[in-house]
């Protein structure tokens, strides 16, 4: 919750976040809600639209310096990527492969592709890992920051994964099939969705950084995503055929940790333990810092 002094990034909407993020009063909206450039297949479903189809992109400063910024609004359709939505991120990440800002920010805020449109979502989400990795290719470190209450799923997830860095606080959750999807494939049985601890020892932030799938663990404070992201403006990595393989290499050595005959409700457990955390049921009690201490050590 928010106090006097933390402001949560979680309970942000996504135009806060961005004047909360951002140097004060930079932000600049291409394709704002005045536009009203909007899905035009939920009309004909009968489902109601957003003037800005669920995403703000534009241009603005973080620290002084420019950069290209979209943010997704988790408040409309869970912040599911449709042929609009998509749109706008690869036409933001195509500009700044012309006017090559010094970095470009994705604030996520999705639960995946949005059904009703599918086809056309899918379509739209490898379009932007494409583009992602065209910014990427060409010098402009692509940094994305996970917080808010849908977190990152589905699509949103494997383009997350495409970028050079990754922010996350303790709340967020990051993964390719959310809870829900999973039980209501394969049963609760598979995965309980209700179950809190569960969800979030196996996609939350402090998971996350255990696991090596994000860079920077942060408190649900937007002065701390703030903070991370300036100090990130610099870290891009090289998009090469032998970086690639080196991340699968770590990616395939850190799979040859989980040991067989995993029980479910204890994998994150068991995984944190074969990387070497003592106490390793002590961590869902423990506060960022700790965790954080964790893994330096």
């Amino acid at each position: 919750m928010s106090t006097s002094t933390t402001i949560s990034y979680a309970e942000c909407p996504a135009r806060e976040r961005l004047a909360r993020v951002l140097d004060a009063g930079s932000f600049h909206e291409w394709l704002p809600p005045a536009e009203r450039v909007s899905s035009p297949h939920l009309a004909q479903l009968g489902v109601p639209s957003s003037f800005d189809d669920g995403v703000a992109v534009g241009r603005a400063t973080l620290g002084g310096r420019p950069v290209f910024v979209a943010a997704q609004e988790g408040g409309f359709m869970g912040g599911g990527v449709g042929e609009v939505h998509g749109a706008k991120l690869v036409g933001m990440l195509r500009r700044a492969l012309r006017e090559r800002p010094d970095a470009v920010l994705l604030l996520a805020d999705s639960g995946g592709v949005r059904l009703h449109e599918a086809n056309a979502g899918l379509i739209a989400v490898s379009e932007v890992m494409r583009a992602v990795l065209d910014v990427r290719a060409a010098g402009i470190p692509v940094l994305t920051l996970i917080g808010s209450a849908n977190g990152c799923f589905g699509g949103m997830g494997i383009v997350a994964r495409c970028t050079d860095f990754i922010v996350m606080s303790d709340v967020g959750r990051l993964a390719m099939s959310g809870p829900e999807v999973i039980e209501a494939s394969h049963g609760v049985e598979e995965f309980d969705s209700k179950d809190r601890a569960l969800v979030w020892r196996t996609t939350g932030g402090k998971h996350r950084w255990l696991s090596g799938d994000c860079d920077v663990l942060v408190e649900d404070d937007v002065a701390a995503f703030r903070a991370a992201a300036i100090a990130a403006l610099d870290e891009s990595r090289p998009v090469t055929l032998e970086a690639l393989e080196a991340e699968h290499a770590l990616l395939a050595e850190r799979l040859r940790l989980l040991p067989e005959g995993f029980d479910g409700d204890e994998e994150a457990i068991q995984l944190w333990r074969q990387l070497g955390v003592a106490d390793a049921e002590r961590v869902p009690a423990l506060d960022v810092d700790e965790v954080r201490a964790l893994r330096a050590a």
